[in-house]
């Protein structure tokens, strides 16, 4: 598994998202109220715009979530299911904390 450092861990805000280009890909990387980090892929897949590090994040049932900026569906940052439209998803990534920087792996 190869890694690529996205930014450091102190830079991102809890609660939001950053985008980050990782091997040509554009990852949604969103650091939790309580430290955790998660990737997704960043194209939502309703409006087909790279918009959901712009998400909401917040959570729904204690899971982890980001709700699209446009048109507000729910993805789950453990899964990125869908949780309005259960046939629907976007990629997640490997991502991890490491000497301080954030990673992921695509």
């Amino acid at each position: 598994m190869s890694w690529t450092p996205v930014c450091d861990f102190s830079a991102m805000l809890p609660e939001r998202g950053v985008c980050a280009l990782v091997q040509g890909l554009q990852v949604a990387v969103f650091r939790t109220h309580d430290g955790a980090v998660h990737a997704l892929g960043n194209l939502d897949p309703f409006s087909g715009a790279y918009v959901l590090s712009r998400g909401i994040v917040g959570t729904r049932k204690g899971e982890p979530t980001v709700a699209s900026p446009l048109h507000k569906q729910v993805f789950s940052l453990v899964s990125g299911m869908c949780l309005d439209e259960d046939k629907v998803s976007v990629p997640v990534y490997a991502v991890r904390v490491a000497d301080g920087y954030v990673e992921v792996s695509v």
